[in-house]
């Protein structure tokens, strides 16, 4: 599994945590930007990079992490792209549900609420988000080949 890891300026803090959360457990991560600490930067930009990457990548199993102050920015501009089922998550029974019903391929963190609770809670999302197998149920994937079809 690769991961492309990206972040606006709200979420830059929390991504170079998980960038070293993920390479520390062996996890073939890609920083997509932003590299530097950037007040005015935009998030579009580092959901498309991660999308388009996902999107090309010949991994079986090609994901992002996507975060921003809410999420929310993130994933509105990551879905825009066909292929892409990004969810905004904020504890780990969520990662589960996303990955098991809906095969997320893009996870969107919340930096403002993240940043204020214990580490542990950021990593047991993670951890769950990138353990959790897709249930592949034919309701499931009739679902996200109309998601598809709408994009």
């Amino acid at each position: 599994m690769r991961i492309y890891l990206g972040s606006d300026h709200a979420g830059f803090d929390l991504k170079e945590d998980v960038f070293a959360y993920l390479v520390k457990r062996n996890i073939d991560v890609v920083d997509v930007g932003s590299k530097t600490l950037d007040p005015d930067d935009d998030f579009p930009q580092f959901a498309q990079a991660a999308a388009i990457k996902v999107i090309g990548d010949d991994d079986p199993d090609p994901r992002a992490i996507l975060i921003c102050g809410g999420g929310q920015g993130m994933a509105m501009a990551a879905n825009r792209f066909r292929g892409i089922r990004a969810s905004v998550i904020w504890d780990a029974e969520e990662a589960r549900m996303t990955r098991n019903d809906n095969n997320c391929n893009v996870l969107c963190l919340p930096a403002r609420v993240l940043q204020r609770e214990d580490e542990s809670v950021w990593q047991d999302i993670l951890d769950t988000w990138l353990h959790t197998e897709f249930a592949d149920a034919p309701r499931y994937r009739r679902r996200n080949a109309e998601l598809d079809e709408i994009s």
